[in-house]
Order: structure tokens, then sequence, then C-alpha cells
């Protein structure tokens, strides 16, 4: 397909706004706001304040009406009665600083894992991310069909870019007084989230579990969907994406509320499953464990409660998928 849509300078841009029912109370201002983040940056929050259309009935593949009928709305060009270009900006910055809340818990969040994974496997042997005997078989038997090698093979080959890559002066002075491979507890420190992430993943039940029960958890596997997820949170936050009302795509498998019991709302609410609130409790449960005395949750029950005021637009923190009464289990 070809694209159509031309060129507009930041006053046309403006002014496509003014068309379409946006109120602009400072012109100076507002295409400041546009020089300095962007247009298409911005529209991503404004586009929950368009118009919907009327309920639309998606037809099958075949053109016919579907036994269950799925109804859609369309956003229209035009902005719902009493938009302001203030409401987008005031969005986008609480969006901006819940995102750096976010990061500041997940990099303690990070960092108390790797210790959990490396100390788990390093008491097994010192080079155990090697040792595909140490990791199950879908990890590290199973050949891919595309690939040809394993999860843990592909593994291996993005730690090793990570380590050749390095100039951290620890990897620099055991490469020269030890040489290679790192022990776990050293090739540890230069893992990304994801790379710790999918490590845990491949671990076998038993130490999954060793790591899982230290945070109140009973299955592993259930924490490695956790970790997934909170590194698909990270990506977005350290891509500076919009993260208030996200449809979340990795969503975590969830423990019963009967071992925890902080879960019951998220049972039954798929929206509440499909948004970032269900990622910052999980990160909320994390810290207790790794720094009871943090401040992070305060900080971050404040920021929530200066959610911008959208009531006029219909928009509260349910899009960001918080239940009724959040704060008695927070």
């Amino acid at each position: 397909m070809s694209y159509a849509k031309p060129w507009k300078s930041y006053a046309d841009q403006l002014n496509q706004l003014i068309d379409r029912g946006m109120v602009v109370t400072d012109r100076d201002r507002a295409l400041d706001y546009l020089k300095r983040i962007g247009y298409y940056r911005l529209s991503g929050y404004w586009f929950a304040f368009r118009e919907r259309s009327a309920p639309l009935c998606l037809l099958d593949g075949q053109g016919r009406k579907p036994k269950k009928v799925r109804e859609e709305r369309i956003a229209l060009d035009l902005f719902r009665a009493g938009t302001t270009f203030q409401n987008a900006v005031d969005l986008y910055v609480f969006d901006k600083q819940l995102r750096l809340l976010v990061m500041d818990a997940l990099e303690r969040i990070e960092v108390a894992l790797r210790v959990d994974v490396s100390h788990t496997l390093g008491q097994l042997d010192r080079f155990a991310y090697l040792k595909p005997e140490l990791f199950h078989d879908e990890f590290s038997v199973k050949l891919d069909k595309d690939s040809g090698v394993t999860r843990h093979h592909e593994w291996l080959s993005k730690h090793a870019q990570l380590i050749g890559r390095s100039k951290e002066e620890f990897v620099r002075h055991n490469r020269t007084k030890y040489g290679l491979p790192l022990a776990i507890w050293v090739a540890c420190e230069v893992w990304d989230f994801g790379t710790l992430s999918t490590l845990f993943n491949g671990m076998r039940t038993t130490e999954q579990d060793a790591i899982a029960s230290q945070y109140g958890i009973s299955d592993g596997r259930v924490f490695a969907t956790w970790l997934r997820s909170l590194n698909y949170l990270r990506n977005v936050c350290a891509h500076h994406s919009r993260l208030w009302n996200r449809n979340i795509v990795d969503q975590p498998r969830l423990p019963s509320s009967a071992e925890l019991a902080w879960m019951t709302p998220f049972e039954s609410d798929t929206h509440a499953r499909a948004r970032c609130f269900l990622l910052l409790r999980i990160t909320r449960h994390l810290l207790e464990v790794i720094n009871p005395r943090s401040s992070w949750p305060g900080r971050l029950k404040a920021h929530l409660h200066a959610f911008p005021d959208l009531s006029h637009l219909g928009l509260n923190l349910k899009g960001m998928g918080v239940p009724d009464g959040w704060e008695a289990d927070w």
C-alpha cells in the first residue's frame, strides 16, 4: 500500500487537532510540546480521548455473522467534548513518571534475581550455565525446527555476546586472571533481564521451585511467567513506550487466591489481567521480600493517586486495570 499522509508543519498539526475538536488554550505552549515530544508520540495518549463509532458487528472470514457476536467500536477523528491539549500532556507526564518508578523497582528485582539464580545453580556447578544436564529437556535437548539448535544453545550465544562486548573491569580482571568461562556468580552480572528470565525458564523444576518459594510462590513455572512478563514490562519502559493503558501481550500465570489473597480481584477479571496494574502488584509483592523497607510502594501509591483528572472524558485508573479497593491490599 502507498502511504498517502503528507508531511505537516507543527502549526498544521495543531490546527488539525483544533479542527477535530481539541481545545488549545495556549497555542505557543502546545507548539512547543509538539516540537519536543512529537505529534505521533502524543497521539498515543489522546487516542483515548477520541469519539467512538456505534457498535459494529464483525463478520467471519466468509462475510457471515458469527454465532458469537463480537462488537467493536471504531475510533473516529473527532475528540470527545471537553478534550484539551493539556489533558494529553498531563497523561503523558503521568505515564513518563510511572515508567521511571517501574524501572527503579525492576532494577532491584533484577539484581536480587541474579543472585538467586547464580547462587542456586552455582551450588551445583561453578559453570552450571554451560551444562545441558542441569536444565530441563525442552530447553537443553529439544531442537528448534527452524534454527536446528536448542534454546540453550541460543541462550549461550546471547550470553557470549554479552561477555564479548562487556567493558566492565570485573570481566576484564576475571578473563585475565582466570580465563574463560567465567564462574556463574561473575557471569550473571552481565545478564540483562531477558537473559536472566530465559535461563530461569530453562531451569529444572527443583531449582525453579526453590527460588520461587523464597517469594511465597510454590510453583516455579508460574514464577517463570512472572519474570517473563516483568521483562516485557521492563522493555516497554526502557523504550519509553506508553504504559498506563497498554494491553499486556505477555500475561503472567496466576497462583490461586488461596496462595496469594491479593490475586482475588484478578481471577475473574480479564481486563485487569491484561493491564499493567497486575504487573505493578507483582512488582510490589517481590519487593516485599527483596527490600521490605523500600519506599517504592508508597511512592507508587502516591503517584496513582495523582492520576490526572480526566473524568470528563470517562478515564480513570480502571484503564490501568486497577480494581476497586486496591489500597487495602497494596
